[in-house]
């Protein structure tokens, strides 16, 4: 097991601290403009320490430290939301598998959006629009299908709707993964796109000559 670095390090050694945190991958692709210009600053700030920019004072190890931990917690501040949510857009639409039916998601949208839990009811909306379409084996049920998934597979079968799916699953993952805000305007727009599915025969009944399930 490696040895539990130096409480005072030298200002060489924090820098090298500094250089392995920061050059993780993550963070630069969290915020790579922001953390790319903290990180030239610091290591400017760190050289002038060590009296390698002309006679700048000498600081004390401790305040070395305290400056480097208080750079690597904001990285780590501004990094994680995006990290997170590129991490959880991967999985489903829904928690887990349950019975409820489009109706189900329906009612449970317009309970939150009576409430003004406007995140919750566009989510369910979108559930609602994604449980109809298996209602009418317009999408074959599958554990784990992304808001991507489900918008792409839609647009084939509603290619007049392929722009507003796009929009939905977007919002869709932004509100539920992004802690992206919602409001009245997302959530009609998220209805309106589900009644307009509901009324819409998919390409496959159309080529074929049935009639969607109802």
């Amino acid at each position: 097991m490696a040895a539990e670095p130096p409480v005072l390090p030298g200002a060489e050694e924090a820098r090298r601290w500094a250089a392995e945190e920061l050059a993780k991958p993550e963070y630069r692709d969290a915020a790579p403009s922001l953390l790319d210009t903290l990180w030239r600053n610091f290591l400017d700030w760190l050289q002038s320490l060590d009296g390698s920019r002309g006679d700048a004072p000498s600081v004390p190890g401790i305040a070395i430290a305290i400056v480097i931990a208080a750079i690597i917690a904001a990285s780590i501040i501004l990094a994680r939301p995006r990290l997170n949510a590129r991490t959880r857009q991967a999985e489903g639409v829904f928690e887990q598998e349950t019975p409820l039916a489009a109706t189900d998601y329906r009612a449970r949208a317009e309970a939150a959006a009576a409430a003004g839990n406007w995140g919750d009811a566009v989510v369910d909306r979108f559930r609602a629009v994604v449980r109809n379409a298996e209602h009418r084996t317009v999408l074959d049920p599958q554990p784990g299908r992304t808001a991507d998934e489900v918008a792409r597979a839609l647009s084939v079968q509603f290619a007049a709707e392929a722009g507003p799916l796009k929009w939905a699953a977007s919002t869709f993952d932004g509100i539920r993964y992004g802690n992206r805000p919602a409001g009245s305007g997302q959530y009609d727009e998220m209805a309106g796109l589900d009644t307009r599915l509901e009324a819409m025969k998919p390409a496959s009944s159309a080529s074929d000559g049935t009639a969607p399930v109802p």
